[in-house]
C-alpha cells in the first residue's frame, strides 16, 4: 500500500507541476539527480549521504556534515533535500561534495539512487522516515542514522493503521528526549540514544561566528528594540499595535516571506499606527537613513535574522498562528526571553523554555501586552527571562558531539 501511494503522489506531482512553480522545480531537479550522480561520485568514492526535507533540517544536519569534512576528509558528502525551499537555498552549500533532490520513495528509484550514490553510511534529519529507502540500506548493509528525531503517541507510526517498519530499519536512533526513547522501547525499539536536539550546537556555532552589522547598531542607537524574527501577518497585527503606544522602544521586523505584497501591508500597518519605517536595502544604499527618525527597520533580505537578534531586549518568533513556530533556539541563544503564538505544542525546544521561564506564549492583543508590560515594568524580570533562555539553550548544547562520536569515531 504504500509503495502504491507513493506511485500516485509521484504522479500527482507530475501533474502539479504543470501548474504549480514550486512542484516544477522539484520535478524537475528530481529528473536529473541520476545524472548528477553519476558525473560527481566515482566507484572507488567513500560517500557519507545525509538527507534533511527542508532547511530546518539542513540546519541540525549541519554540525555533522561541517565537522566530518574536517576529520574525515577521506569521505564525499552527498546531500539531498526533498523540498525545494531546502535545495534552493542551500544548492551550494561548499560543506558538501554534491547536493542534490532525492527521488520519490519508490523501490525503483531507491535501488537505482543508492546503487549510483553507494553510501557507506546514510544519516536521516528528525522527521525522515523513507520505507523504501531505508529497507533497500539495510539489504545492502548501509548504515542508517536517525539524528534528532523525536516521537508522539499521535504521531502515525503508533496508531493502528500505521507501521514502526520504516523506524526498525536503523542501524541507531538518536532521539532528542526521554519521552520518545521510552515510546519506542514500549514498542520493541531498543537501539535508541537520548542525545537531544543538534539544533542547539549550530546556533551557538552561528552565534559565535556571527559578525557585527553597523548599520543595526547605527538605527537602534540606545533605545530597546524589539526584534520581530520570521513575522506573519497575524503576529504583527498584534505587536505592531501594542508598540504604537511604547515608542521608546525601536521594531525591527524580519517577515518570514519577503514578498513586495507583504512588505506593503507591513508598511500600510506601520503608517496607521504612527510609526516611520525604513528597509534595510534602504540603508544599505545609504547610511544616511538611518539618521532619520525611523522608529522600525523592516530586514527584506535573507541571511541577517540570526545575527540580528543579539541586538534585542526581547524577541518575537513568528507562525505561531499557522504553520507552526519558527527557530526559537535562535533567539533564545542571545540570552534573550522569547515571545510566540498558541502553535508551539510540537516544538520540544519551545517546551522546554516555556517551562525554564525563557519564552512565553500569546494568544492575542490582551495577551500579548501583558507579557511587555511586564518586562517594560521589572527589569529584573526581563533579566531573569533572558538568563532563563540563553541558559536552557547552554546546558543542552552537545548533541552533535554525541552523535557525531557514535557514527563516526566509534571504535
Amino acid at each position: 500500500m504504500y509503495s502504491i501511494g507513493l506511485y500516485i503522489f509521484t504522479w500527482g506531482m507530475i501533474l502539479a507541476a504543470l501548474f504549480h512553480k514550486k512542484a516544477r522545480k522539484m520535478v524537475v531537479g528530481i529528473s536529473q539527480t541520476y545524472g548528477l550522480l553519476r558525473r560527481h561520485i566515482k566507484k572507488t568514492d567513500r560517500v557519507v549521504w545525509f538527507h534533511a526535507a527542508s532547511l530546518g533540517e539542513f540546519e541540525q544536519g549541519r554540525p555533522l556534515m561541517e565537522r566530518l569534512h574536517v576529520e574525515h576528509p577521506e569521505y564525499k558528502i552527498l546531500l539531498t533535500f526533498f523540498s525545494p525551499s531546502g535545495y534552493e537555498v542551500r544548492k551550494d552549500y561548499e560543506g558538501a561534495d554534491l547536493v542534490c533532490y532525492l527521488p520519490f520513495d519508490t523501490p525503483g528509484n531507491a535501488l537505482s539512487f543508492l546503487r549510483l550514490a553507494h553510501p557507506e553510511i546514510a544519516v536521516f534529519i528528525k522527521y525522515e522516515f523513507w520505507l523504501n529507502y531505508l529497507t533497500t540500506c539495510r539489504r545492502k548493509g548501509i548504515k542508517t542514522y536517525s539524528v534528532s528525531s523525536i516521537f508522539r503517541p499521535d504521531q502515525y507510526f503508533f496508531k493502528w493503521y500505521g507501521t514502526l517498519k520504516p523506524i526498525r530499519q536503523f542501524t541507531h536512533l538518536f532521539v532528542q528526549n526521554e519521552t520518545s526513547r521510552k515510546l519506542l522501547a514500549e514498542h520493541g525499539i531498543e537501539n535508541v540514544t537520548v542525545v537531544g536536539d543538534t539544533r542547539l550546537d549550530r546556533v551557538i556555532a552561528i552565534k559565535d561566528a556571527a559578525a557585527p552589522l553597523p548599520l543595526v547598531e547605527q538605527f537602534a542607537g540606545d533605545a530597546p528594540c524589539f526584534i520581530a524574527g520570521s513575522s506573519w501577518g497575524p503576529d504583527e497585527e498584534i505587536y505592531i499595535p501594542y508598540f504604537a503606544q511604547h515608542k521608546d522602544w525601536k521594531l525591527i521586523i524580519a517577515p518570514h516571506v519577503i514578498s513586495e505584497s507583504h512588505l506593503k501591508d507591513i508598511e500600510k500597518l506601520l503608517e496607521e499606527n504612527g510609526f516611520t519605517s525604513v528597509r534595510y536595502t534602504e540603508l544599505e544604499k545609504n547610511e544616511g537613513v538611518a539618521q532619520k527618525e525611523a522608529n522600525v527597520l523592516i530586514v527584506n533580505c535573507f541571511g541577517k535574522l540570526s545575527s540580528i537578534y543579539r541586538y534585542g531586549k526581547v524577541a518575537l518568533v513568528g507562525g505561531g498562528f499557522g504553520v507552526g513556530i519558527h527557530n526559537v533556539p535562535e533567539a533564545a541563544v542571545y540570552g534573550i526571553p522569547v515571545i510566540f503564538g498558541p502553535n508551539n505544542k510540537k516544538f520540544r525546544e519551545a517546551q522546554a523554555l516555556l517551562a525554564c521561564g525563557g519564552s512565553f506564549e500569546y494568544q492575542d492583543e490582551v495577551s500579548f501586552a501583558a507579557i511587555m508590560d511586564k518586562f517594560i515594568a521589572s527589569p529584573k524580570e526581563l533579566q531573569k527571562a533572558g538568563q532563563a533562555a540563553g541558559g536552557y539553550i547552554n546546558a543542552n548544547a552537545g548533541a552533535a558531539d554525541k552523535c557525531f562520536n557514535a557514527i563516526f569515531n566509534a571504535s
